[in-house]
């Protein structure tokens, strides 16, 4: 994914720009201080009390350039027009939230309310037409017969939480004039892989064949996650 995010972004703005990035639930902030070691000035939104402690921890690790180009807010989502003015931001990430949120339209019409003219808005988000995958590869049968005809699903800390539709999102994105400008498919291969498996000697190989696979039909359409990247007009 971090990949895929590189290349929208170096693909719309001039190489060298210092951009203004927002990760709204920015979990330990692996995402924010990636990009602000590539020298972009990172706000991080986190509501969960330990993820933003140990986001903070992170950061003081740093070094004083990359640390004075981070800021972490604790907060919810849904409450960025409270923290930031509309347009602040040239990119604007939201990353594997969506799917704990009952109605994300009005999070995400606030997110896109974030971004100037031109910016770039990331969603990833749990790809509701491709719920059935990873039961079916296990060998769930009976999992997998029930998924096909819904978008609510149990995920692997045992949390009861939602997916999301790619048409459904591409609706979505429209009505908020942040109409979608690529997609991709996320872990195509690699969902069901054990949490605690081993990394694989031949990592950087893997990598390419997910790479290759999340923007290739017909294999990104079953990923278990869909990466979205809306412009703001």
């Amino acid at each position: 994914m971090a990949r895929q995010l590189d290349e929208q972004i170096a693909g719309r703005f001039p190489v060298g720009r210092r951009l203004r990035v927002l990760d709204v639930g920015m979990g330990r902030g692996a995402q924010a201080l990636r990009l602000a070691r590539l020298g972009h000035q990172v706000t991080g939104v986190e509501q969960d009390a330990t993820m933003i402690a140990a986001a903070r921890e992170a950061v003081a690790r740093e070094p004083e350039g990359i640390r004075e180009r981070v800021r972490l807010v604790q907060g919810d989502g849904r409450d960025t027009g409270v923290h930031f003015l509309p347009g602040s931001f040239d990119v604007v990430l939201c990353h594997a939230v969506l799917m704990y949120v009952e109605e994300p339209d009005p999070l995400v019409a606030g997110l896109a309310r974030m971004l100037a003219p031109g910016g770039l808005l990331s969603l990833l988000v749990r790809n509701g037409d491709a719920l059935a995958m990873r039961p079916g590869l296990s060998g769930d049968w009976a999992g997998a017969l029930a998924a096909f005809d819904t978008t609510a699903y149990r995920n692997r800390l045992g949390r009861d939480v939602r997916a999301d539709r790619l048409a459904a999102l591409t609706a979505t994105l429209d009505g908020i004039a942040a109409p979608l400008h690529a997609w991709y498919g996320v872990r195509v291969f690699t969902d069901t892989a054990a949490d605690d498996a081993a990394m694989p000697d031949d990592l950087e190989t893997l990598l390419a064949v997910e790479e290759r696979a999340g923007r290739t039909d017909p294999y990104r359409g079953v990923a278990a996650l869909l990466h979205l990247c809306g412009v703001r007009g």
